[in-house]
């Protein structure tokens, strides 16, 4: 199981995808961040409330020149900076019969849009997302959720997240986890999981 945003998907800049928002698009991040993502994101992010039809309307209040999907559009794409080293580390373990996974806090669009369009659904063997379960990390219902779909029990799951929050609520779960922050291989971290879970047995347990 692989986290997206800062894991697989990791931006350049430390404003993200806005930095440059009100330069290109005359819309101020701070403005949007007040009017729609905090009232808004909530719902649109378990799935409670679609993108679209929540952005809609405060773009017509705040910013009327400037359509839903143009905004989208630009947030989607200039989020798109894929860690292909990363990837370069999970393709031998997934010819090698390992099943990948994503595990993600996304709504439906963006979601779709990694899949498809930035094609990780050729990495990967399937996407578990927060609008799609109706939970979000580090909610235990999360990882539950992706268990239970993925078909694997908790001992067989290894999982890598750029949140120690996420990283714990992973490992209460029966996850085996690991922080991500790109300064050590994939391959170190899962053997020092497999060594962590080993020291753990006790004999007469």
């Amino acid at each position: 199981m692989v986290d997206v945003d800062g894991v697989v998907i990791v931006h350049p800049e430390p404003g993200g995808w806005s930095t440059h928002l009100e330069r290109d698009l005359g819309l101020s991040p701070s403005l949007l961040q007040s009017a729609f993502f905090a009232p808004h994101w909530p719902d649109i992010i378990l799935g409670r409330a679609g993108l679209r039809e929540r952005l809609a309307p405060v773009l017509a209040e705040m910013a009327p020149e400037l359509d839903a999907g143009r905004l989208i559009r630009y947030w989607f794409e200039k989020d798109a900076h894929l860690d292909h080293g990363l990837l370069a580390q999970l393709a031998p373990i997934r010819a090698g019969g390992v099943k990948l996974f994503l595990a993600t806090v996304q709504e439906h669009e963006c979601a779709s849009y990694i899949w498809d369009e930035l094609s990780l659904k050729q990495h990967f063997d399937g996407i578990h997302y927060a609008a799609e379960l109706g939970f979000a990390k580090p909610e235990a219902r999360f990882f539950r959720s992706v268990s239970e779909r993925s078909g694997f029990s908790p001992a067989e799951i290894f999982f890598i997240d750029d949140k120690q929050a996420n990283v714990e609520a992973a490992r209460l779960e029966g996850w085996s986890a690991a922080l991500w922050d790109g300064t050590r291989s994939l391959a170190s971290l899962m053997e020092e999981a497999a060594k962590s879970e080993k020291s753990d047995v006790r004999p007469g347990g």
